[in-house]
């Protein structure tokens, strides 16, 4: 039994997570953490009556329920030390908060190492979006004219998603280097043409309603392909999640993104 801790349990991830793990038969729900929470208990609120889990205040708080996984879905200011903290004290972290930088990325992987604890850290947990990401890296090596619009919720805090930057890396690793669209070209206004990185265009869309979208757009000479995924409801992530969850205890270091556990 992998005992679990979430973190940011009230937001709409983190109510999908924590639902996720009291319904799993290898996993126990230890501790759920929000500072901002008055209630002591999940059986005081009242979508989890009979479950009797304490809510933590603090992260030294919640040591005391001895978590083996820490999962979060907080905010990307908090959630660089949340994780930082989880592995310190030997918890493996599963993160599923996007919008850490390299630098922090780089420490926290390094620190797992030192410390021989497992993490990982994820701009998607959907299966398909991860099929979806190495479908466009493929496609990549052939069709060099590509951009990406990914469509999220408005309350989605960074842009572009943490999804469309790692489809961009893993592209621009097989991609031939390339300046997309036309020497002369110029934005009548600003941000017209999307966000630059190594030459191609990532556009970012926030509309209420949306959950997690992403078309990846290549042109060719009288051609076209389209590779896109849509997650139409959070349950798409947790397969991901539950995986992850199962896999960290196992590893020895901090890794970044899903397709590393397939």
């Amino acid at each position: 039994m992998i005992k679990i801790l979430v973190a940011g349990f009230k937001g709409k991830m983190g109510a999908t997570a924590t639902k996720m793990v009291l319904n799993h038969e290898g996993f126990q729900l230890v501790g759920v953490l929000d500072p901002f929470e008055k209630k002591n208990n999940l059986n005081e609120l009242a979508e989890y009556l009979e479950v009797d889990v304490p809510i933590f205040k603090t992260k030294e708080a919640s040591l005391s329920a001895q978590p083996d996984v820490w999962i979060d879905f907080t905010i990307p200011s908090v959630a660089y030390e949340n994780t930082r903290f989880a592995i310190e004290h030997k918890i493996a972290p599963v993160v599923g908060t996007t919008g850490l930088t390299e630098e922090q990325l780089t420490e926290l992987t390094s620190l797992s190492e030192s410390l021989k604890i497992g993490g990982l850290i994820a701009p998607n947990f959907a299966v398909g979006a991860v099929l979806m990401m190495q479908f466009a890296q493929k496609a990549a090596e052939y069709f060099p004219d590509v951009e990406i619009i990914e469509l999220h919720h408005d309350n989605k805090l960074d842009a572009p998603s943490g999804t469309a930057i790692k489809t961009a890396e893993m592209m621009s690793e097989v991609r031939k280097a390339k300046q997309q669209g036309h020497p002369a070209e110029e934005e009548l206004i600003e941000g017209a043409r999307g966000a630059d990185f190594d030459g191609m265009k990532i556009h970012s869309v926030r509309l209420p309603g949306m959950i997690a979208h992403q078309q990846v757009q290549f042109g060719g000479v009288g051609e076209g392909l389209t590779i896109r995924h849509d997650s139409y409801d959070r349950s798409s992530f947790m397969t991901g999640v539950a995986l992850g969850c199962e896999k960290v205890v196992h590893l020895n270091k901090l890794v970044y993104g899903l397709e590393n556990l397939l």
